[in-house]
């Protein structure tokens, strides 16, 4: 499997290009602010043909080149239905405004093809299967996306601010909600493998092995259930 990774904008996200194979189609994960020119290398660089662009969530350091990149291959994006909205109006997701300097860079709306991602769903695309989970509290419409193992390949998972390498991701903008993160945290992360990858919206690599060691939210939320939780540890995100 081929995962070509790069931070993108002045958030530094990460976007992520997942192919079973160079020289194959690939999905784009998150392409964030200003991130449509390293995709275009990372497609040249590994001939890779982008079938769809999927979504973490809708803030719009994860989102603002989905329609240059969209269009540029035409593909359809996915996004959950309670982060859409964010496509259009994405200073309505945060409360404040931006930047006017930063705004004049986007072109804010939603792609031609635009679909929506449930709880649940496997995602058949690009020769790989991608199984989505429902991760409300960074922003209601929060998903993250797991790849099981695949011959010597360990289990992938894309957090996308819901996880970081020893954090978690804000919950004090519209749509954020502490307990829904650490009830998500104990959902979605806590069954997995040990030796799973965690691919997250911002940062290094980790694995949820290492989280559930050192994360004090993880480990919190491990050891006394979602109702609890660490406040006051530093979180991450926009």
């Amino acid at each position: 499997m081929l995962v070509a990774g790069f931070p993108a904008g002045a958030w530094g996200t990460n976007c992520y290009l997942v192919a079973p194979a160079a020289g194959e189609e690939c999905v784009i994960i998150d392409p964030g602010h200003q991130a449509a020119e390293g995709v275009r290398e990372a497609v040249a660089k590994h001939r890779l043909k982008p079938v769809a662009v999927i979504l973490t969530h809708g803030h719009i350091d994860h989102v603002a080149s989905v329609l240059p990149v969209c269009g540029a291959h035409d593909v359809p994006a996915w996004i959950h239905p309670d982060d859409r909205y964010m496509l259009s109006d994405p200073e309505k997701a945060l409360g404040r405004s931006i930047g006017q300097p930063l705004m004049g860079e986007l072109s804010v709306g939603e792609p031609d093809d635009l679909k929506e991602l449930t709880d649940g769903a496997r995602l058949a695309l690009a020769g790989l299967e991608l199984t989505v989970a429902h991760a409300p509290g960074h922003t209601k419409g929060s998903v993250t996306f797991r790849m099981p193992e695949q011959d010597d390949v360990p289990p992938v998972f894309f957090s996308g601010d819901l996880l970081f390498a020893g954090s978690v991701g804000r919950t004090d903008l519209p749509g954020g909600d502490h307990a829904e993160l650490l009830g998500s945290l104990a959902r979605v992360c806590l069954p997995l493998e040990d030796s799973t990858v965690v691919l997250s919206g911002h940062g290094p690599q980790t694995t949820i092995g290492r989280e559930r060691a050192t994360n004090p939210f993880l480990r919190e939320v491990a050891a006394s259930g979602p109702g609890d939780g660490v406040s006051a540890a530093p979180r991450r995100g926009m």
